[in-house]
């Protein structure tokens, strides 16, 4: 098993999750950046709102979270604050920085759908490295497998995979390969794109996609009943951004 931590300073540790998803907020800006120079979307609105995402992104998601898994921390409410600990759901952290985000697009009368483009190849890269975080943190695996079947990845991904006892699918692996294929979609269509909104509702719908069988996979969903609850918000999503891009495409052949 990998070592969560990667150093020591004095007596604070470390640890490989932090550095994961440090490292992708910071792509994920620099690529934002890039994208509004190249669309003339004013940059100083995008400075603003990513300060004002990030925080929302980790609170919405580790919300998210601690809300569906609250039998974990009933007897320990503090641990719902150690998010180095793992823990962020990726819909939470939608939720939290759209919400966000759109109060202050609103306050200052800009375009939600083009700041929407700009941020939407950024979200999914970040998303692509997060996964990692999961690895090191054994999270977001799935049901038990063969050892022939995992003999076919890594052995540094087979030893991590090994959990109780048992190998398991590396969904983090899949989603996190998938998630960089969407990116890549993303990255070539940017510069194509017909109307405001098309790339974040491609991304919303590709992602949601491969999500929702990845999770049919893992073991440890949030469920709403019988049902798991990001599948659900799966179709949810995949729905309503084919509802838009309809609407978008209908009225972009109508001018």
């Amino acid at each position: 098993m990998i070592d969560p931590v990667a150093f020591q300073i004095g007596p604070v540790a470390v640890r490989w999750y932090g550095i994961i998803i440090d490292t992708a907020f910071i792509a994920g800006t620099l690529l934002a950046y890039y994208h509004a120079v190249k669309s003339n979307v004013r940059t100083d609105h995008l400075l603003n709102l990513i300060i004002l995402i990030i925080p929302s992104a980790l609170i919405g998601a580790r919300l998210y979270y601690v809300i569906f898994n609250w039998h974990e921390y009933v007897y320990s409410p503090l641990e719902a604050l150690a998010i180095w600990h793992g823990g962020l759901a990726i819909h939470g952290g939608l939720l939290g920085s759209t919400l966000a985000g759109y109060f202050y697009i609103r306050k200052h009368k800009l375009d939600f759908w083009q700041y929407a483009d700009v941020f939407a190849p950024s979200v999914i890269l970040g998303q692509a490295l997060g996964r990692w975080g999961n690895f090191i943190n054994q999270e977001a695996y799935g049901t038990p497998v063969t050892r022939d079947f995992i003999s076919h990845f890594p052995a540094f991904i087979q030893k991590q995979m090994f959990i109780q006892g048992q190998y398991r699918h590396p969904t983090f692996l899949y989603e996190s390969a998938w998630d960089f294929l969407v990116f890549l979609f993303l990255l070539f269509f940017f510069r194509r794109k017909r109307f405001p909104g098309q790339i974040m509702l491609l991304y919303l719908a590709l992602y949601s996609l491969g999500r929702f069988f990845i999770e049919g996979l893992r073991t440890d969903s949030e469920m709403l009943g019988p049902i798991r609850l990001a599948q659900l918000v799966s179709l949810i999503l995949i729905t309503l951004s084919f509802f838009i891009y309809y609407k978008k495409t209908t009225a972009k052949n109508q001018t």
